[in-house]
């Protein structure tokens, strides 16, 4: 069957949870650090108003993925982010996992390389701990002097590896312009999927095959990920 010249790779809800979360992780990281550091501190002021933004922004960091998760699409990509299987494996080994053959991915993964896995599960877990850390330093009455040094530590080094993870997540974004296409109009070419996520593109080709006999589990096509 021949395959669409585009194709729909990520819903408005989908966007929107991912531009929200990233508009509230910019202002955590943004206000972080204007109160850590000196200079960006002296030079912008407003101290008081700073923080009053960081703690807001954090606590509202879990809020965009809780709303998406009333989306059944969100939640199947979730599922796709969750899963590692031999495919990934192979390309996480191979040097030449980006080469392509006949305009085809070396190693065709699903939606979702193992580097944006494993982005993703670092950031889900590092707004999970930022959440609990800034919750013991922002309401300290209730905790020991030991626990607060502790979160205190956590919190301001994750801080720091986080600005590291996002700095390369956007270097990557903006070296791709057909992934960053998909995060502001969610559409892909096609030829771009078969060189990024060849897996993926045959799913999505399988998926709109009319024919009677295509299957459906649990609304996962049958070739998800693997």
């Amino acid at each position: 069957m021949s395959r669409p010249e585009t194709i729909t790779r990520f819903t408005g809800g989908q966007r929107a949870v991912h531009h929200a979360t990233a508009v509230l992780m910019l202002v955590c990281l943004g206000t972080a650090a204007c109160l850590y550091v000196p200079d960006l501190a002296t030079l912008v002021g407003r101290r008081s108003l700073l923080r009053t933004l960081h703690i807001w922004a954090g606590f509202a960091l879990p809020v965009p993925v809780l709303a998406g998760w009333f989306s059944r699409t969100f939640r199947e990509d979730v599922r796709r982010l969750d899963r590692f299987g031999p495919r990934d494996w192979e390309w996480l080994r191979r040097a030449d996992r980006r080469a392509v053959v006949s305009g085809r991915a070396v190693v065709p993964v699903g939606k979702f390389n193992p580097g944006q896995k494993l982005n993703a599960a670092f950031t889900a877990g590092a707004i999970l701990l930022m959440l609990g850390t800034g919750t013991m330093l922002t309401f300290p009455d209730p905790w020991p002097v030991d626990w607060r040094t502790g979160a205190t530590f956590v919190h301001d080094w994750l801080t720091v590896a986080l600005f590291v993870v996002v700095v390369g997540h956007l270097w990557y974004a903006l070296r791709d312009r057909g992934a960053m296409g998909a995060m502001w109009h969610g559409r892909v070419d096609s030829g771009w999927a078969a060189r990024h996520h060849a897996g993926w593109l045959d799913e999505m080709v399988k998926d709109s095959d009319p024919r009677p006999e295509r299957s459906v589990k649990s609304g996962f096509p049958d070739s998800l990920d693997p």
